[in-house]
């Protein structure tokens, strides 16, 4: 009996042993295979909707069409008596106020209305929707090391992520749990001039409950935080 003991200790704990000696690509992988394990990201061609709750303000309403393989992105968002509809087609750029194209320059200038935000809006989504497997984008430095650490009484291999100076400067981490690879939990930091981690910097997100969208399994819930300080921003709520 104590033998079989031993063994199903032993046993018990392979999981484990194996999730510390994990590579930074390797964990990478695992967690693609679980949010999508049929790659259907490379060839996503659908449409969500997401809440945006954020405190002192009514929430936002938005539906966002994202299509790979046709290189076209909307969105359309609407918060009280306000719908902004912006456009990116194979590169072009169009964007509207209340179903019209006919904007005059202060409503330009008030709702942000220009190619720059469209662009923005389409990074955002298509980045934070497609994660992890945006992770294997040109540009992106996974670092092999994979880290063990407790977060908000949580227990997660952390993945560190950095990005060629053309593509931006922030360093993030990506939180999995150790024994599904679920993407839980992920953060970012800016840098000082010389590269460096400023550590009051940055937010924090918290992924709860999810959703499968063309077969890809993302987050339903985002709530962001301050690093600094734990101080709450807002949630987006996958609908």
């Amino acid at each position: 009996m104590k033998a079989l003991l031993l063994t199903l200790a032993f046993f018990g704990l392979l999981p484990q042993l194996n999730s510390q000696n994990l590579t930074g690509t390797q964990l990478l992988e695992k967690a693609i295979q679980y949010h999508d394990q049929d790659g259907n990201w490379s060839s996503f061609n659908g449409q969500f909707s997401v809440t945006m709750e954020t405190p002192n303000n009514s929430p936002r309403h938005s539906n966002i069409i994202i299509n790979l393989p046709e290189d076209y992105f909307q969105v359309i968002a609407t918060r009280d008596s306000i719908t902004t509809k912006f456009t990116i087609n194979k590169g072009n750029c169009s964007f509207s106020l209340n179903d019209s194209i006919n904007i005059s320059e202060e409503n330009i200038k008030k709702h942000r209305l220009n190619c720059k935000r469209a662009e923005l809006y389409k990074n955002y989504y298509t980045y934070l929707y497609g994660l992890p497997m945006k992770l294997k984008d040109a540009g992106t430095i996974i670092e092999e090391k994979v880290d063990k650490k407790i977060f908000k009484g949580k227990t997660y291999l952390v993945l560190k992520v950095s990005y060629d100076a053309n593509i931006g400067s922030d360093i993030w981490y990506f939180y999995f749990n150790p024994k599904s690879y679920a993407m839980e939990v992920y953060q970012f930091f800016k840098t000082n001039k010389n590269g460096q981690q400023i550590d009051d910097s940055g937010e924090y997100i918290m992924l709860t409950g999810e959703k499968v969208i063309n077969g890809i399994k993302m987050p339903k819930n985002r709530a962001w935080y301050y690093n600094k300080d734990d101080k709450y921003l807002g949630t987006d709520i996958l609908n």
